[in-house]
């Protein structure tokens, strides 16, 4: 999606949501540390034959004779079900960069091993696609109305009459709640659970939410800011509807929130700031949308971004607003912020 995007509150304006999405769920206060709920809800199989079925977060109830082989999904969706050992054969999404290499939303798949029918947001080859006679298109949803994250929405009746789609939903949760979803789909697509990979991928995130809910409580003064980077905008993500933000907070990271009013032009999600405006916030540590749609840290040439004093002081990490959602990937985001609170410096 096009980083002039960013800043429309429309559904093409949600990858900004995925951060500001940055821009662009639970260790609940009383709740268990993983937030796990019963990883088998909502699917049925009956081994690699099938029949198969899957109740998707839309409340749709995919049904097939077997279970689906040629598999369509969103990238970050089929990097986090390579990650459990399923394979698909399409992807729609960022996909590679421009020299080639995996993008950051593809995670660890071969991305030489898959069909590309859109390599940017909202791209989607249907030819390719029919081509493939899929079984299912997979992808998620960024709304409670269920839409199908980066379909077009002009073609998007051609698509659904090819395959059945499942939509896991990444909206106003916690990132365990979807975490557990796509184990569970994943499951129901023939995924070892009880593979040496995936125990151990899992046992980590268990390990890494109890180091940063233990960090944040360690250090409870230390602010921190979710940005992203635009040419004319700079966003400041607010906690309420993004999965990863909604999960670090209540592991209690203390988080800059902008007031409703700033957030009301993107449908709450985050605030638009000029970059003459960007130190409106004090934070002692900046996340910045690691997408590749926009700008990371390293490029941005703007005097007032390199006098804030987190930037000053070395505080900036990396944030995934749309975190691939299998344990393996999202248990180094934990880590990562709870290595910073735990080192940062007060310069708030």
């Amino acid at each position: 999606m096009p980083i002039a995007q960013l800043s429309r509150p429309t559904r093409r304006g949600v990858l900004a949501i995925g951060g500001a999405l940055g821009l662009g769920v639970a260790l609940a206060a009383c709740g268990n540390d993983d937030g796990s709920k019963d990883s088998d809800a909502g699917s049925t199989t009956k081994g690699k034959s099938g029949p198969w079925s899957f109740k998707d977060d839309r409340g749709t109830t995919v049904k097939l004779d077997k279970v689906p082989a040629n598999i369509a999904a969103f990238t970050g969706v089929g990097a986090a079900l390579w990650d459990y050992g399923v394979q698909v054969k399409a992807v729609f999404g960022p996909t590679t960069t421009k020299g080639g290499k995996p993008d950051v939303q593809a995670g660890d798949m071969d991305v030489s091993k898959v069909t590309v029918l859109g390599n940017a947001w909202g791209q989607f080859n249907i030819e390719k696609y029919a081509g493939l006679a899929p079984d299912v298109l997979i992808t998620t949803t960024f709304d409670d109305a269920g839409t199908l994250w980066s379909v077009p929405e002009e073609s998007k009746d051609k698509i659904a009459k090819l395959a059945p789609s499942v939509a896991i939903s990444v909206f106003d949760r916690q990132l365990t709640q979807p975490l557990e979803r796509m184990y569970a789909l994943a499951a129901s697509l023939g995924a070892d659970l009880k593979a040496d990979k995936v125990v151990t991928a899992k046992k980590r995130f268990e390990d890494a939410a109890a180091r940063l809910r233990k960090a944040a409580k360690a250090h409870p003064d230390i602010k921190v800011l979710a940005g992203s980077a635009s040419q004319d905008i700079f966003y400041v993500s607010g906690t309420n509807l993004s999965i990863d933000l909604e999960y670090f907070k209540a592991l209690g990271v203390n988080f800059v929130e902008p007031t409703e009013a700033a957030k009301k032009s993107s449908g709450g999600w985050f605030e638009n700031l000029s970059w003459e405006n960007v130190d409106k916030h004090k934070a002692d540590i900046i996340m910045m949308d690691d997408r590749s749609q926009t700008i990371q840290p390293a490029d941005i040439d703007e005097p007032t971004w390199k006098q804030l004093p987190a930037v000053k002081a070395g505080q900036v990490i990396p944030r995934s607003p749309e975190p691939i959602l299998s344990y393996d990937k999202c248990a180094p985001l934990l880590e990562n912020l709870a290595k910073a609170i735990e080192t940062a410096k007060k310069v708030s």
